[in-house]
């Protein structure tokens, strides 16, 4: 497991929260107890789709250990909740659209009351139809899921004339490709505590995205003002999108308003299958064509996303889709149409890549059968279509520019003649039922919410009176490890010590509005506030040691440990330490900065939700295809990003090889089923995802630091686009062995058995 980056090595240190996380000493949100703590419990619907004819609590109220059962009756604000709109019921009052759907929730004195107590609970429903596909849900007269009926969003994208480019065309590929429904398999599942305060008010110890986000959502349901909700969301076992929507929040506040007791829910895998969020799967046709001397000069495009029951994200991540749709590749005529569209299979949201894993499959598997049917090498195909430095961006905006694509693209160019050198040295590996192949994939990632979209940032600087450089953030610790971003800027820009400085974040009464830990958005933003903050705190720290020892501020500098005179860190010993410069705070004197700003976004963007700026990646695996079995082994891979320079080298790796161990499961194993509106895999046991076995043990990081000149914007965020172009590369290594194009995810044994089924006999013998 290498990671290539010129980097100094102090900068590798151990993160702040690991020692606790790997030791099982770091006690999370759903860990938490509290005295007279009472176990929350949530019935959801059986029915994909039913009208309730009638609820009774009647039994459940009156078992003995149940302290409270709320259904809709008893939701005092708005009964609905959603990010972009709210339109899924808190607790449904008259119809369900999926079988997470919550009717009631109770909570007891214990969680085995509980879940006998929604045993007792008497729901009677009239089945309606089952909208379990897409197909049915456009079909002329489907039953409406929602009153504005089955089309969540639409978005589309144009530019030249897609027509005139096909006729001027050499080659033409058409091909649809599907991609499955992916749980975020997180291994702490939704949960927390929810604790009634005086006055009204309460706390929410709950895993999220944006602490902010849920504290405005929840206000809503409530009915209280948001000043009396506080959100501490830090930290959480996992997340990758999946719990930047609301989950448990609004049903462990409801009871514990109405029991005025602390209130735990924590559900159980089970129940996170059916309530959570999945990534939205999609079937997207494409026609590509190309002139003989490898010029894409057309390229159109339509993409069905199955969005569930309910809108959350699913808008967002259709715009993100679209807006991808060409990648890094410089096309005169395209033609994009996006559907997102309600259908009765659960609901589909926020997931690690935001519909970029899902658009790159596809065009990555274009360019690889434009190059095979032009008999050019597959990487100087890409090479010849790329976006020169200073061109617009996919949709037209402008963006910071770039030279991204080509950089990574050379990288992993020369990684490729090394493995084909190194093939060749130990001769023929081919086993009697043994293919072997190596492929490769580019793409580009849009970091922010994107245009027209509230993308606020900001952050927190003080000298507390214990003598700590406090920091803090409203972001939130969900493994992505942020702390240890936040610590390495600090200590580099203050040359300071651990010892010397504290963080806050994940908590909605102490951190200042920093926006969503979302988007790849959050190491970013913390570098931009801090060199927007740095300047004048430092200025307030030497003043304040100027008001203290009376030497001249511009013979001294922050240090380790304290203030030093200037040419003096060599003496061992600071001039003034930070405890005995607190020691000079008065009372009316305090050194605090903040900063609120927005995510950088193009100056003339016309598309909402288009980026500004973008990070790249390119991938080569090596796999082996057993012809006997259909398995897949990926037995090596290597990412080339550009995401300007590597703040901590050690979670920069994390996130690419994570990315790729995630990336590799949705390419070769997951696939959340369905059918008839109902989970087939609701368990690890029946949902199988990566283990140490499967991830290949030769992962190589190799990290682009360079910026184009001028380019001032920093490091961007790579917690996705380590997931992005694994599929496509792995799909494109597999047809390099056997011959068999991939256009359908996950890549299961049958498939490959069926595949090469159709090929010569002889050319395995």
């Amino acid at each position: 497991m290498l990671m290539n980056t010129s980097l100094k090595e102090w900068k590798g240190k151990i993160r702040p929260d690991g020692p606790g996380k790997v030791t099982g000493g770091i006690k999370y949100l759903t860990d938490l107890t509290f005295p007279n703590m009472l176990y929350g419990k949530i019935l959801r619907s059986s029915e994909p789709h039913a009208e309730i004819v009638s609820i009774s609590t009647d039994l459940a109220r009156k078992l003995p250990g149940v302290r409270a059962v709320v259904t809709y009756k008893d939701v005092p604000g708005l009964n609905g909740y959603g990010i972009i709109f709210p339109d899924q019921p808190v607790l449904c009052k008259d119809k369900v659209r999926y079988v997470g759907d919550a009717l009631a929730a109770v909570a007891a004195d214990t969680e085995e009351i509980a879940e006998k107590a929604l045993g007792l609970i008497e729901v009677n429903y009239r089945r309606l139809p089952v909208i379990d596909s897409t197909e049915k849900a456009l079909e002329p007269g489907a039953p409406l899921l929602h009153p504005d009926g089955n089309i969540l969003h639409r978005a589309g994208y144009s530019i030249g004339n897609v027509e005139d480019g096909f006729q001027k065309s050499f080659v033409i590929i058409e091909e649809t490709y599907d991609v499955p429904r992916q749980m975020h398999a997180y291994m702490e599942t939704e949960g927390g505590v929810i604790v009634p305060e005086p006055g009204g008010k309460i706390t929410v110890y709950a895993g999220t995205q944006h602490g902010f986000k849920d504290r405005f959502q929840l206000s809503r349901i409530l009915n209280i003002p948001e000043k009396d909700i506080r959100i501490v969301s830090s930290p959480m076992g996992g997340s990758f999108g999946g719990k930047d929507e609301l989950n448990i929040q609004p049903y462990g506040a409801l009871l514990a308003l109405a029991a005025n007791c602390p209130v735990k829910i924590h559900q159980s895998r089970q129940e996170s299958v059916k309530a959570g969020l999945k990534r939205h799967p999609m079937k997207i046709t494409v026609k590509t064509g190309a002139d003989k001397n490898g010029k894409i000069l057309a390229h159109k495009v339509k993409i069905i996303a199955d969005t569930g029951a309910y809108a959350t994200l699913g808008p967002a991540i259709l715009d993100f889709a679209v807006e991808h749709v060409s990648g890094p590749y410089k096309i005169p005529n395209m033609e994009t149409e996006g559907l997102s569209v309600f259908t009765n299979n659960g609901v589909a949201g926020e997931f690690r890549g935001f519909g970029g894993n899902q658009i790159t499959f596809a065009l990555e598997g274009q360019m690889d059968r434009l190059a095979e049917k032009l008999q050019i090498d597959y990487l100087e195909f890409r090479r010849l279509n790329l976006r020169e430095a200073e061109d617009p961006g996919p949709l037209g905006q402008r963006i910071a520019p770039t030279n991204g694509a080509t950089h990574v693209l050379e990288a992993i160019q020369k990684s490729f003649f090394k493995r084909a050198d190194l093939r060749n040295e130990k001769g023929d590996l081919n086993e009697r039922w043994k293919a072997r192949g190596t492929g490769a994939a580019i793409t580009m990632h849009g970091g922010g919410l994107g245009a027209g979209r509230m993308d606020p940032a900001g952050g927190r600087l003080s000298f507390t009176k214990d003598g700590k450089i406090a920091a803090a953030f409203g972001f939130e610790e969900c493994g992505q490890g942020l702390l240890s971003v936040i610590e390495t800027i600090l200590l580099e820009e203050f040359n300071c010590l651990d010892k010397d400085i504290s963080i806050v974040i994940g908590d909605t009464d102490l951190v200042p509005v920093s926006g969503s830990s979302t988007a790849s958005r959050a190491t970013s933003m913390v570098w931009h506030s801090l060199q927007k903050m740095k300047d004048s705190f430092r200025s307030q720290m030497i003043d304040l040691a100027e008001l203290a020892t009376g030497t001249p501020a511009n013979r001294m500098e922050m240090g380790p440990g304290g203030i030093w005179l200037k040419d003096a860190q060599q003496s061992g010993e600071a001039y003034l330490s930070f405890a005995d410069l607190a020691s000079a705070l008065v009372q009316d004197r305090s050194i605090s900065v903040q900063t609120s700003f927005d995510f950088p976004v193009s100056p003339d963007a016309t598309v909402a939700g288009s980026h500004f700026l973008y990070a790249f990646a390119a991938v080569i695996v090596e796999v082996e295809v057993d012809i006997l079995t259909g398995r897949v082994k990926v037995t090596g891979m290597e990412q080339a990003v550009s995401a300007g320079p590597v703040v901590s080298p050690m979670g920069y790796r994390g996130q690419i090889e994570g990315g790729g161990a995630m990336a590799l499961g949705y390419t070769l194993m997951e696939h959340s089923i369905i059918e008839k509106g109902i989970y087939l895999n609701d368990n690890f046991d029946t949902y199988l995802i990566p283990t140490i076995f499967d991830v290949p043990f030769e992962m190589i990081t190799e990290a682009v630091e360079e910026l184009y000149e001028g380019d001032e914007f920093g490091p961007r965020g790579v917690g996705e686009i380590g997931t992005v172009a694994v599929a496509p590369a792995i799909a494109q290594a597999i047809y390099n062995a056997t011959g068999c194009w991939i256009n359908k995810l996950p890549v299961s044994p049958e498939l490959i058995l069926e595949k090469v089924s159709f090929m010569e006999g002889d050319k395995w013998m």
